[in-house]
């Protein structure tokens, strides 16, 4: 397969697909071109198709057994997709058991990521955001639990970059800065 793959991830309501869909707008302009997969998009179409989910956030409730094997299907589709390729994620999934993972081992050797982008921002803005988002239906959380995550993430990053060999970029996307964020992703993707 030609191309490259990006993961990019961050904790629900970080404003990552927002960052995306205009850092893809900006590259397309410049000539360079990318499509954007959402990785959860195809794990929820299989699991829909099963009949075991209604909704995209019933997901991270589904047993361990149950993600794995809808891991594995999604990274072995989205592998063949040829050209660079954006793949919009989590590196990891609050269960009601505790963070699950959502780029284990099994996944990033199907994907073989050239670049990891985590977008973050603070934990407050992220609060504020997912209470004014009425689209999902998100557990209540405190600033102190999404700093946790996002605290997570970091360190999966660090043992993905280590499995794969591949980088770890930061982009902050804070609130009102939109435009910051795009053009730090657009310098990386170029």
């Amino acid at each position: 397969m030609t191309g490259k793959k990006v993961i990019i991830t961050g904790v629900p309501g970080v404003g990552k697909t927002s960052v995306i869909i205009e850092s893809i707008r900006l590259l397309e302009e410049g000539g360079v071109s990318y499509q954007s997969i959402n990785f959860g998009t195809f794990m929820f179409e299989v699991a829909q198709k099963e009949n075991i989910v209604k909704d995209r956030d019933e997901m991270r409730k589904l047993d361990k057994n149950a993600q794995k094997r809808l891991q594995q299907l999604a990274s072995q589709a989205i592998a063949r997709i040829d050209g660079n390729v954006i793949i919009d994620t989590h590196a990891s999934v609050k269960t009601p058991v505790g963070f699950l993972a959502g780029l284990p081992e099994w996944v990033l050797k199907e994907l073989k990521p050239d670049l990891i982008i985590l977008v973050e921002t603070d934990s407050d803005q992220i609060l504020k955001r997912r209470l004014s988002d009425e689209t999902r239906v998100r557990d209540i959380e405190g600033y102190r639990d999404i700093q946790d995550h996002q605290d997570f993430n970091r360190a999966v990053a660090a043992s993905y970059a280590m499995l794969t060999g591949c980088t770890i970029r930061y982009i902050k996307n804070s609130d009102f800065l939109l435009e910051k964020a795009v053009e730090d992703m657009v310098q990386v993707l170029r």
